[in-house]
């Protein structure tokens, strides 16, 4: 359910990165999905790559905010009964499922904290309002077109989409640093006596693993309401959301059992894995 991971990777949302690609956890659950439900799935993560695109790779920090500015403006004139080509195959969905023009414009605003100035060690509000936008508000339009009910629907938006995306940056830190991005919090970095730290001075301190094990926590305790709302749902609903809680906890448990000692190896469990997983889940 989160929108932010690299094409090249396997997972959804990630650390302020792209989208996944066709051999990803995040296909394999679309093709769960009965064709219409996955092909409105589909068209919310075209404009969530298109708009991640603009935000990564649109040029200078002026054009990128031109184009984020007409992406919202695109998204008004959806809702305003006019649509651009570049919007037109949402129709179907927002009018089908009854997603909404907030969580769309959320979306972007997510994309531009990524914009316009590298995140370094945000403080923990400013990291949950990131983890919302750029993965929790993609939650909340996918559990609609997913079939859940409203209350439980935005309930497991909010805890799986920041279970994804937390793991994704403790995934990713070492990727992040190089970009000269930091999405560990500031208040655990300032427990370590890093305060205003570069990227690299973060991901290299002897006492980093600590920051890291904490958010983890966090994480979990997200995995663990995000399971406790599937199992009150009717299971024709929450294959997609099931697979995708499913894989990622592979991703936290692989950094947790890594460790956080230099070198980092980055993490991939198999597909074998998966498959376990998604049979233990009775996904498959």
């Amino acid at each position: 359910m989160s929108a932010a991971a690299s094409p090249a990777q396997d997972a959804a949302p990630v650390s302020g990165d792209a989208l996944p690609a066709k051999s990803s956890s995040f296909y394999t659950a679309m093709r769960l999905l009965p064709k219409d439900r996955r092909e409105a799935m589909y068209a919310v993560y075209a404009f969530c790559r298109a708009v991640d695109d603009v935000a990564d790779d649109g040029g200078p920090a002026d054009v990128r905010a031109a184009e984020l500015d007409r992406w919202r403006d695109d998204i008004d004139a959806l809702y305003a009964g006019y649509p651009p080509a570049r919007v037109r195959d949402l129709v179907g969905p927002v009018h089908r499922y009854g997603l909404l023009r907030a969580d769309f414009q959320a979306v972007i605003d997510g994309m531009a904290m990524d914009a316009f100035e590298d995140i370094v060690a945000p403080d923990a509000a400013t990291l949950d309002l990131y983890c919302d936008r750029v993965a929790s508000a993609v939650g909340r339009l996918s559990v609609r077109i997913f079939g859940i009910a409203e209350a439980e629907g935005i309930a497991l938006a909010h805890h799986e989409g920041r279970a994804l995306q937390l793991t994704n940056i403790l995934r990713d830190i070492d990727e992040d640093a190089e970009r000269n991005r930091l999405y560990l919090p500031r208040e655990a970095l300032a427990a370590i006596g890093l305060t205003d730290p570069t990227p690299p001075e973060a991901v290299d301190h002897p006492r980093i693993g600590e920051v890291c094990v904490a958010l983890a926590r966090e994480a979990e305790d997200h995995y663990a309401k995000t399971w406790a709302i599937i199992a009150r749902c009717p299971r024709r609903v929450t294959k997609a959301p099931r697979l995708m809680a499913a894989a990622y906890r592979l991703y936290l448990d692989a950094v947790l059992a890594r460790g956080w000692e230099k070198p980092r190896e980055r993490v991939k469990p198999g597909k074998a894995a998966l498959i376990v997983v998604a049979l233990r889940h009775g996904i498959l």
